[in-house]
Formats: structure tokens, C-alpha cells, sequence
């Protein structure tokens, strides 16, 4: 079933509360996905820097040393921010290859959640309350943010199967649904380069996407390439540095509602997501039509 949550800030001074609002909009999803929950955050990028998100099955022992070894490695000053089982490792731009290079090396047990100048990402087994409770969603700050709630029905119960997706830089996915040609697709992407790191048909989609934006296509194109070349079910929401946009297939049978004011742009799998968003009783509500697609840009 899972359940969807974003929210696109347009007036700035939210920024400070935008954890805050989406721990409470993701705490309303929960009985819609109980099983794994995620959530990615787009913070102020530090010019020449990017941000890797990592995980860890053993973060005591894996992120002990790792900065020093990757500052004397690499020859550069990184820094790392330790959040439970994940750790976001900040380094110079030009050495990003470099570092994730050196990880997969000398770090295997390492997965990488992301990468970007904005974005983190956090994604854990369990119930999404705790999952927020436990990354500190409520103190993150940023523009904009998107959340999911899972409940597992074709793939296993893992971090990894957990949204969002990521596969390309300061770009993620979540989806609600399931595509019937994922396979198909799949292979028609690792034959053009692209690399995955599961058989969720969500991870499909993020990868197709990355793959048009690195076409040429804007974020907005892009989405709506999917109508006719995914096949299935399906509300995705996306994330990329400066963009938020939604789509829903053809039929749209899986539940959607969007609100907009002055002040932020949201979406939730069901209205109860929104209701205590600030002004919601002004702003403009609806459900997104089918084979259609919303983006907003900053």
C-alpha cells in the first residue's frame, strides 16, 4: 500500500521547520507502510562540497577512523555528521569519484545512500515514527524534503528495499504502486551504463529518470517520459536539487492529494498527510489528474 509524503518550501523562513512538518506529515502514513520508512532532505549546499550518505549494518565499528583515513587517503579535509546507522561524509567536489572509489575498496560494508551538494538521505527498517525519531528528522532544515512509509509486497524487508531511491546526484524517488515491465527496463539501462543495487521495481524507476535528466531532459520532461515508458501502477514523487514533481499513471488508482499556497507547495497519499500544515484551510487542494504531470522549480 505504502504512503507518500513531500513538501516544497516556497517562502524561506519555513526552512528552519521543514523537519519538523514532514516528521508530522510521515507520522500520519504510518499504517499505510509499517514495516521501513525514509525520508531525504534538501539542505543550503556548501559551495564546493558534496555530501555522501552512507549506511551501515555496524556503525561502531565501520565509521570509527573514517574520516582520518579519508583525509590522509585522499588528501583532503572531510568532515563526518554520525546519525545512528547512517553518516553523511562531506567532501571537496572534485573528489567525490575519489572518495567513493577509496570506499568501495577499503569500506565494502559501507552502502551509499546518496550523493549531492543538497540532499541527505536516511532509510531504515521499522516503523516509520521511530525511524524519524531515530534520524532526528524533526531538528533537519532545508527547502524541501519527501518522505515514504512501506509496506512490502514484492520485494524483502530491508534498508536497502526502502525508499527513497537514489541513483543519480542530488536526485531521489519515491513510489507507490508496482511496474509489470521493470525488468524489461532495467536491462535497457544497465546496457547504457547504469548500475543498481537492487531488484525493487522503485529503484527502476529512479534509475530511468536519472537517465533522461542525463539526456538533456528537464525534471518536468523527464516525468512525463514515464507515462508512456513505464508500464503499471504508480505515484512517484521526486526530488532533485532545485525541483519537486509528482506523476500519477494513466489510471491513477493509487490515492493522491496535493495542496499549494503561497508559502509551500505538499503531497500526501491521503489528505490527513496535510491537515496540519500551516494555512491548510487556505490553501488550494486537489487530486492530481492522471497522466499528468507537477513540478515546481526554485
Amino acid at each position: 500500500m505504502c504512503g507518500i509524503v513531500g513538501l516544497f518550501l516556497k517562502n524561506n523562513t519555513l526552512e528552519p521547520k521543514l523537519g519538523e512538518m514532514l516528521s508530522v506529515m510521515l507520522g500520519t502514513m504510518c499504517d499505510r507502510g509499517p514495516d521501513s520508512a525514509g525520508f531525504a532532505v534538501y539542505g543550503t549546499p556548501e559551495k564546493g562540497r558534496t555530501k555522501i550518505t552512507l549506511q551501515s549494518g555496524d556503525p561502531e565499528k565501520d565509521f570509527a577512523g573514517l574520516k582520518q583515513a579519508v583525509d590522509k587517503e585522499i588528501g583532503i579535509k572531510a568532515e563526518l555528521k554520525e546519525k545512528s546507522t547512517h553518516a553523511v561524509l562531506t567532501v571537496s567536489s572534485d573528489k567525490v569519484d575519489a572518495v567513493r572509489t577509496w570506499l568501495n575498496e577499503h569500506r565494502p560494508s559501507l552502502r551509499v545512500m546518496g550523493v549531492g551538494d543538497s540532499i541527505e538521505i536516511y532509510k531504515e527498517v521499522g516503523y516509520p515514527t521511530e525511524v524519524a525519531k531515530r534520524f532526528d528528522l524533526k531538528s533537519m532544515k532545508g527547502s524541501h524534503a519527501i518522505g515514504h512509509t512501506r509496506m512490502a509486497t514484492e520485494s524483502a524487508v530491508t534498508t536497502l528495499g526502502a525508499h527513497p531511491f537514489s541513483t543519480g546526484s542530488d536526485q531521489c524517488l519515491v513510489h507507490n504502486g508496482s511496474l509489470s515491465n521493470h525488468n524489461g527496463i532495467r536491462r535497457q539501462l544497465i546496457k547504457d551504463g547504469m548500475r543498481f543495487e537492487t531488484e525493487n521495481d522503485t529503484e527502476v524507476a529512479a534509475a530511468y529518470l536519472t537517465w533522461r535528466m542525463k539526456q538533456g531532459l528537464n525534471l518536468g520532461e523527464a516525468l512525463n517520459s514515464t507515462i508512456d515508458d513505464l508500464d503499471g501502477f504508480f505515484n512517484f514523487v521526486v526530488g532533485t536539487k532545485d525541483g519537486f514533481g509528482v506523476v500519477r499513471d494513466p489510471i491513477a488508482c493509487k490515492p493522491a492529494v496535493m495542496a499549494e499556497t503561497d508559502d509551500y507547495v505538499a503531497f500526501g497519499s491521503e489528505y490527513r498527510a496535510l491537515v496540519n500544515l500551516p494555512d491548510i484551510n487556505k490553501a488550494r487542494v486537489w487530486e492530481p489528474e492522471p497522466a499528468t504531470v507537477y513540478f515546481w522549480e526554485r
